[in-house]
């Protein structure tokens, strides 16, 4: 009987903190996609971005949104659902019926197994997926993907070559590449310029309009092609990465783009730092709602609810 009685109590907490986040999360979202609105209507106008796509991208940013406030709403729906029950001596008939604060811990951890799983869940497929459709939105429609932070466009290194990229409108296409060559004494040995640079897969790029200058002791050589295929670990994953913000990454894209640095012998301390934060920061709900459980130990009816969600937070 004491068995079945728990299991009541447990599924009855389950469904209170599940609607009091639920409810939570949503007046958090409705807040934030009304900030980016806001902010993004200074761009209105700009090349192709109208409101269609202002709307588009805001309903976007909302998946990258929730990921980021999770273990906050978790925090505040946790804490209103146990004070309530303090306030209105539901917690210490609970207390009563053999629901010890050791029971109390397990039951949290149980229910917050499925917030866990919720916030890997949105950090690592769909944020990720969402965040960069919305900045390649963003970007297509002001008529450029890669180019405007820097005026000679983007710049990366690919073992001993840099490459220079002047536009992108989508990763797998280029337009205005160039690659630098340098041999092992850091002397610049080839420049291959390109029109159009276009992905066909497995490390492979096709390259149209070329110009290739090879640098000699005797001086430097151009060849015209009209096309020459590129090799290279470059790819339209990697580039897609510079989309997105290191900690809006998926933990597998951090992970690759980590790798790709480090066997370029680049700084991955940013990209490191940000890989371990993903893959601890699901954890972060559960310790929020270990730190609601003691505003279920306050004294019945000690003071209103929202004083004491306050004073949590």
């Amino acid at each position: 009987m004491r068995g079945a009685l728990s299991r009541t109590l447990e599924r009855y907490l389950a469904r209170q903190i599940y609607a009091a986040v639920g409810f939570v999360l949503l007046g958090f979202l409705a807040l934030f996609a009304f900030f980016d609105l806001i902010k993004e209507l200074a761009d209105l106008g700009s090349g192709e971005y109208h409101l269609p796509q202002v709307f588009t991208f805001v309903l976007l940013s909302v998946p990258a949104h929730a990921y980021e406030l999770f273990p906050v709403v978790v925090l505040i729906g946790t804490l209103y659902v146990l004070a309530h029950l303090a306030s209105n001596s539901e917690y210490t008939v609970m207390r009563g019926s053999g629901f010890s604060p050791a029971r109390a811990g397990l039951v949290l951890t149980r229910i917050g197994l499925a917030f866990v799983l919720a916030t890997f869940v949105i950090g690592e497929w769909i944020a990720p997926f969402a965040e960069e459709e919305a900045q390649k939105l963003r970007l297509r429609a002001m008529s450029s993907l890669i180019g405007d932070t820097l005026q000679s466009g983007l710049w990366f290194k690919d073992e001993g070559s840099f490459i220079n990229v002047r536009e992108a409108r989508r990763a797998d296409v280029l337009q205005g590449v160039r690659i630098y060559e340098f041999d092992s004494a850091y002397r610049l040995r080839q420049m291959t310029a390109a029109q159009r640079a276009e992905f066909r897969g497995r490390g492979r790029w096709e390259l149209t309009d070329v110009v290739q200058t090879r640098f000699a002791p005797e001086g430097p050589r151009s060849e015209r092609m009209p096309k020459s295929e590129w090799r290279s670990a470059v790819n339209p994953d990697l580039l897609d990465a510079l989309l997105v913000k290191p900690e809006r990454m998926s933990a597998w894209a951090l992970h690759r783009y980590t790798q790709h640095l480090a066997g370029n012998r680049q700084k991955t301390e940013v990209y490191e730092i940000a890989l371990w934060k993903k893959l601890l920061y699901p954890l972060a709900t559960l310790v929020m709602m270990a730190l609601a459980l003691p505003f279920a130990y306050m004294q019945a009816r000690a003071g209103m609810v929202g004083v004491k969600v306050f004073f949590g937070i």
